[in-house]
């Protein structure tokens, strides 16, 4: 299936939602970085927000202080939870197994 030819007016506005986007799911992975958000605070933000349910769960968990790519990939693992899963499609165990892992952290 081809991709529908955009005149200039539509691929800039399509450019501008994109860049919109990135910018508050940077925002949001710069607050848990720095503790200005939890990790229940975004996953409940992400029920409203589109760019942040369509966020991987994989940059999320990297984005937690003492995370990385490594112990985050092992945390996926233990929880059942595929690389690939992005938020809005956590399912409810998947979800409060994660809660539950961050619960003691401030």
């Amino acid at each position: 299936m081809a991709l529908p030819e955009l005149d200039p007016a539509q691929r800039q506005a399509a450019l501008d939602k994109a860049a919109a986007a990135r910018r508050v799911r940077a925002d949001a992975k710069q607050r848990l970085k720095n503790g200005d958000l939890s990790l229940e605070e975004l996953l409940t933000e992400a029920t409203t927000s589109e760019p942040l349910a369509k966020l991987r769960v994989c940059d999320v968990l990297e984005s937690m202080p003492a995370y990385g790519p490594v112990k985050a990939e092992r945390l996926m693992t233990d929880l059942g939870i595929a690389s690939s899963r992005r938020v809005r499609g956590l399912g409810a165990r998947q979800r409060s197994a994660l809660l539950a892992t961050f619960a003691d952290r401030p």
